[in-house]
């Protein structure tokens, strides 16, 4: 625990490299995996990548790191970025690649439908929650002050926002409903950093009364430290994360990237605060949890993408469209246009 502790607190204050990082030193075999992945991975990766190191398939192997906002990280993918891993807060940010033929189409076909991390929608704010924030419908009062980061470019943004819309649909409102309670959000809303981690980075720094975030990002501002609680609204959006080999990467990213959702390094993941998406894996104590014994407690009500919103590939264009090649915008799109909150550049 100590040195998961060490890790996400450098990571967490900018310490870790971009590129280049590695959690042990490899052998003279030279071979180095590029992973791909967006930010708030950074400190999660490093005992995954430690304990890989130790597996037969791992040995002498070494890792080339590149973190950043889960759009960006796509597309500078298919600009030629190095990866043969790719692991990003949504599907539709791997399959821009699978239309790039860089990733294959069938990606998805293993245990897990190509998810390797998991989390909830949290809401993280000061320390001892002094405005009581505890509920969707608290965000939306007269002068809270709130941070996300910025649907156009983050994929944790996304998350984000649909749980606020499924917390008004998915409990019998309607869609104008919905919108009208999202332009009360973004009214509120101060800032759209880039990224999730930039995003943390501005609260943790005094901005805003609370951040819209991953619960395992509010776990890391925990562990490293920051003076913030969290808070998991009753109901909530299950987040999941997809990973995937690019189609020139060898044998060993496809058995890093099976080692990613084996029960060792989902234990990994789950000190770092995601939520396991296998079975069977002994959770740890979680430093940095409301409760670190039992870190993962399920919400009342939790909404999914497949289940209420038709799955990414419904939900991408018509909330988050940018209107480009003839197509309409997304409601958050507008939405966001229409309140000035853009976000950004």
């Amino acid at each position: 625990m100590k040195t998961t502790i060490k890790v996400a607190a450098a990571a967490f204050a900018g310490v870790l490299a971009l590129t280049g990082c590695s959690s042990a030193d490899g052998s003279d075999s030279g071979e180095t995996l590029d992973i791909n992945a967006f930010s708030v991975m950074e400190a999660a990766n490093e005992p995954v990548f430690a304990d890989f190191q130790g597996t037969d398939d791992g040995d002498g192997v070494d890792f080339r790191t590149s973190y950043g906002a889960s759009g960006d990280q796509s597309r500078a993918v298919v600009a030629g970025a190095d990866a043969d891993v790719v692991h990003y807060s949504l599907e539709t940010d791997v399959t821009r690649l699978v239309d790039e033929g860089l990733v294959a189409e069938d990606w998805k076909d293993n245990d897990t439908s190509g998810i390797a991390t998991s989390s909830v929608v949290v809401f993280v704010v000061r320390e001892g929650n002094p405005d009581d924030i505890q509920t969707w419908d608290d965000l939306v009062k007269p002068g809270v002050e709130i941070i996300t980061p910025n649907p156009g470019s983050s994929g944790s943004a996304r998350w984000n926002i649909l749980g606020a819309w499924a917390h008004v649909t998915g409990n019998g409102g309607s869609e104008d409903e919905a919108r009208s309670f999202m332009t009360k959000l973004l009214g509120n809303t101060i800032a759209l950093p880039s990224s999730g981690r930039d995003a943390t980075t501005a609260f943790t720094q005094g901005n805003g009364d609370v951040l819209l975030s991953y619960e395992n990002e509010a776990i890391l501002a925990k562990q490293s430290g920051q003076e913030v609680d969290y808070v998991v609204p009753p109901d909530t959006l299950l987040i999941q994360n997809p990973a995937a080999v690019t189609v020139d990467a060898g044998a060993t990213a496809q058995a890093f990237l099976e080692f990613m959702t084996s029960p060792e390094a989902q234990a990994d993941y789950a000190r770092s605060g995601f939520r396991p998406v296998i079975d069977d894996v002994d959770i740890p104590e979680v430093d940095g949890a409301n409760d670190p014994s039992d870190p993962f407690p399920a919400p009342d009500q939790l909404f999914t993408l497949d289940d209420d919103f038709g799955g990414w590939g419904e939900a991408a264009g018509k909330f988050f469209g940018d209107g480009e090649d003839g197509n309409p915008l997304g409601i958050i799109t507008e939405l966001q246009q229409e309140t000035g909150k853009v976000g950004e550049e």
